[in-house]
């Protein structure tokens, strides 16, 4: 039975150019930097995000939380929003890895009072610690950062001699939901990390781009963290897919979740959050108590979402057809008819 699944954008399988480019890559041992696929992937990176270097890690916690163990050391003060995935969705990494304390600062959707923001930020006396770090993401969950705040936040963490880190798990959804390159969204963080697994449909991995001295003290903390490989080219090669084709595809996710919106809209009593519709998600809630038990009904019936938690989030991607998010919404509309 083939399910269309709907939990998220890390779901989607292999394509086939991808498990051709897998058999065909040529490789060597990474952790002494032979692999020629790896090497050129990271190298074509670097440049695509206007940095000087990149280094290829498993995941995206590993990125983000090698970029605090590569900026930080223990005891340093890291700004991070309230809801940021270092936060809610890192299963207590930071402390555990770099000893680092998280501040976080509530936003509005991922945008912070700026002059709140300034004021927060410490410098190191007899009690108080020192903040080192500013981290943002772009995109914010199913909401585009717009670049002049980026910009604003970048500066000010200039001012104070901080440095700046980017989750950009889904930077190329936000630049194509900006009509931009994602060397300008990038060029306002020191470092970015960049999931090919999220929307790009590579089996594995995240890339963390930066200043050619940060990515080699960060060679080093990978290695320190677990994160050497060796004939990693294999994957490698579907990163080049995911980047160079797959990248170039998202306007249809995009498209394709607002058709998604626009069917749930139809069901009465559905409430959808106005202020995250910028790329292929949609969240929104009911005034139902039969919405705790739609996850088991719709697995049933061939469709798979999460569980709620406050809400729902239906994901689009190149897995998902239009002609079965509507086969999808349709059995949300006979379960609450």
């Amino acid at each position: 039975m083939k399910f269309i699944d709907l939990r998220s954008d890390t779901v989607t399988k292999l394509t086939p150019k991808m498990r051709e480019a897998m058999l065909n890559a040529e490789v060597g041992d990474d952790v002494f930097s032979d692999d020629p696929t790896m090497n050129e992937l990271e190298d074509y990176t670097a440049k695509l995000f206007g940095k000087e270097a990149a280094i290829f890690v498993p995941s995206g916690t590993f990125s983000n939380q090698l970029a605090l163990f590569t900026h930080c050391n223990q005891g340093d003060e890291v700004i991070v929003d309230q809801f940021a995935h270092i936060v809610q969705h890192e299963s207590g990494a930071s402390p555990i890895i770099s000893g680092v304390q998280l501040f976080t600062l509530e936003s509005d959707n991922g945008i912070w009072n700026l002059d709140k923001l300034e004021k927060m930020i410490k410098i190191k006396t007899i009690s108080t610690t020192r903040t080192k770090l500013v981290c943002m993401e772009n995109s914010y969950n199913g909401r585009v950062i717009p670049l002049d705040y980026m910009e604003k936040v970048f500066n000010i963490a200039k001012k104070h001699n901080l440095s700046v880190h980017l989750d950009g798990a889904r930077i190329f959804n936000a630049a194509t939901a900006l009509k931009t390159e994602v060397k300008e969204i990038a060029k306002y963080a020191d470092t970015v990390s960049v999931c090919l697994s999220k929307a790009l449909g590579a089996p594995v991995g995240t890339i963390l781009v930066g200043p050619k001295a940060f990515i080699d003290k960060a060679r080093y903390n990978r290695k320190i963290m677990g994160g050497g490989m060796r004939q990693v080219g294999i994957l490698a090669a579907c990163g080049f897919i995911a980047i160079k084709e797959m990248s170039k595809r998202l306007d249809i996710d995009h498209q394709n979740a607002r058709y998604m919106e626009k069917l749930l809209r139809e069901i009465p009593g559905i409430k959808i959050d106005e202020t995250q519709l910028d790329i292929n998600m949609v969240f929104f809630d009911i005034d139902d108590d039969r919405k705790y038990d739609l996850d088991t009904y719709l697995y049933s019936k061939g469709v798979k979402i999460l569980p709620y938690e406050g809400s729902f989030r239906f994901v689009t991607h190149y897995d998902v057809s239009k002609s079965e998010i509507k086969q999808a919404i349709d059995l949300v509309k006979a379960y609450f008819a």
